[in-house]
């Protein structure tokens, strides 16, 4: 079985059930198959093969999903690409993904003219929503679509590369993660047999559906059921709470900071007791952060954890059995974690280590880096970079990447300790803490604070909240009160470049 299969099963079930809402547009399941066929036509009219890379470039809007399921449909690999990359960065993607065509909005031509400008070979480039342009070999959508050129699914095995997303290099250049129909199909249906979902269900969309845990999460995932995803390009508030209310949403998937926002703003003033189900991922959820959502809006938060390797969900609170707020939940089925030290022994219940996880979800392998992946995919098991505990119960509990350990003497420091005692601090609203050279000591750690709205507190008094609470050498050797702190596009602090503006 691969996702296109998955789909065309959904547009037989419910034809006419609305696949993706935007705004006042809806599509139905048999329209976005129809307008998928259109742009496979024009992919294999091009030369695209099966197995081939196209780039797709759409924020989280209707067209990405034509994109995608289309490049799919062609037999072809998609490349999902961040909407706010410069002409740079999608060179970049370009040479190590070796394209063969790139598919975007006409809003975003002209960047991916200039990525291709000095390639030394053919890209061409296909328009979703406007004219291509007339430049030699360009392809558009609007101009196709009345001549009708929808084609059937290519054949493809369940093995074949259905998706090479890059990671957010955090610790480098991106790489090119391969996941598999298999990979992507195993995930999205563990995480079913645990969340309960179904063609019912009304996703509400504001993450960006490139990413590994907006595409698995709300886009494959309802397409599998034949659900209906709402979709809204960026997060505001507003746009966010007003689609709860209309669309009359059932689930809604986000990242902690979106919680945080939402959290400390008016509740809306619209019946949302639709909503049933709310997933937090991405980065870890504080405690008081879901404990003021929840207060407010009287929905539990379910947080969950999984990198991009592994398509990308590993585990999750059950809603349908026991939560454990400041955990992400035990492993999804069909999913085999352990906690290792640096031998790769595992280690007992609440001790720390590293996570390790095992099963059909987990990547081919990068791109084009025999190395990097077998760094990594260790008999048979990938290794997360993440450290972690495991309670009595088999719930997993995120205690830092390894990367992110402060040695503090010979001591460790893990910087997420330090992180939630300053978010228990009532004026703090976020925190990171990195280790710093010292003289003595070899490293110590600093806090970067963002403050609550109207709120006021010296560094003196927060380094005095942390000495009660925490061992002498795990205190912060300073704090500086920030507005912001740099991110990736979901919301993650992005430590290295922390580290790096000092």
């Amino acid at each position: 079985m691969t996702l296109t299969d998955l789909f065309a099963a959904s547009v037989r079930r419910v034809p006419d059930r609305p696949a993706i809402v935007f705004r006042d547009r809806r599509l139905t399941y048999r329209e976005l198959d129809a307008l998928a066929g259109v742009v496979a036509g024009l992919l294999r009219g091009a030369g695209i093969a099966a197995g081939d890379r196209v780039v797709l470039m759409s924020p989280t809007v209707p067209e990405f999903g034509v994109g995608y399921l289309g490049i799919l449909t062609a037999g072809a690999t998609v490349v999902p690409l961040n909407p706010l990359f410069k002409a740079e960065e999608v060179r970049y993607v370009l040479e190590d993904s070796g394209a063969a065509a790139m598919v975007g909005l006409e809003a975003s031509l002209p960047l991916l003219r200039a990525a291709r400008a000095g390639l030394g070979r053919g890209c061409p480039i296909l328009s979703l929503d406007g004219p291509a342009g007339g430049e030699a070999g360009d392809m558009s959508f609007s101009e196709a679509a009345p001549a009708g050129l929808p084609v059937s699914a290519a054949a493809a095995a369940a093995e074949q590369v259905a998706v090479c997303l890059y990671t957010s290099g955090t610790t480098g250049r991106p790489k090119g993660a391969l996941l598999s129909h298999a990979n992507l199909i195993a995930n999205v249906q563990s995480f079913r047999t645990v969340l309960h979902v179904s063609e019912e269900d009304v996703f509400l969309a504001a993450l960006p559906l490139f990413h590994a845990y907006g595409a698995t999460v709300l886009f494959l995932e309802p397409l599998s059921v034949g659900a209906t995803i709402v979709v809204e390009p960026r997060f505001v508030p507003e746009a966010v709470l007003r689609a709860l209310v209309q669309h009359r949403v059932t689930l809604f998937a986000g990242v902690p900071s979106m919680y945080a926002v939402l959290a400390a703003g008016p509740r809306p003033a619209g019946d949302i007791s639709s909503l049933r189900l709310c997933i937090s991922g991405g980065a870890p959820l504080p405690v008081a952060v879901a404990e003021a959502f929840e207060a407010k809006y009287g929905v539990p938060i379910y947080e969950g954890y999984g990198p991009t390797e592994c398509a990308p969900v590993l585990t999750v609170n059950p809603p349908f059995g026991t939560r454990k707020l400041g955990s992400v939940g035990p492993p999804i089925p069909q999913v085999e974690l352990r906690i290792v030290d640096d031998h790769g022994n595992t280690l007992p219940p609440g001790e720390v280590g590293e996570i390790v996880a095992r099963g059909p979800n987990v990547m081919q392998g990068y791109l084009n880096r025999p190395a990097e992946t077998a760094a990594v995919l260790r008999d048979g098991w990938y290794h997360t970079g993440d450290l972690g505990r495991v309670d009595e119960d088999g719930y997993y509990y995120i205690v830092d990447r390894k990367t992110d350990l402060i040695l503090v003497g010979g001591l460790n420091v893990y910087p997420r300790e330090v992180e939630l005692v300053l978010t228990g601090h009532p004026a703090v609203a976020e925190a990171a803490v990195v280790g710093v050279p010292d003289a003595i000591r070899g490293e110590a750690p600093k806090a970067f604070v963002i403050l609550r709205n109207g709120e006021c507190v010296a560094p003196q008094d927060l380094l005095q909240w942390c000495r009660q609470r925490l061992a002498n050498y795990k205190v912060p050797r300073s704090i500086a009160l920030v507005e912001d702190l740099p991110r990736t596009v979901t919301g993650k602090i992005l430590k290295t470049a922390i580290r790096s503006a000092g």
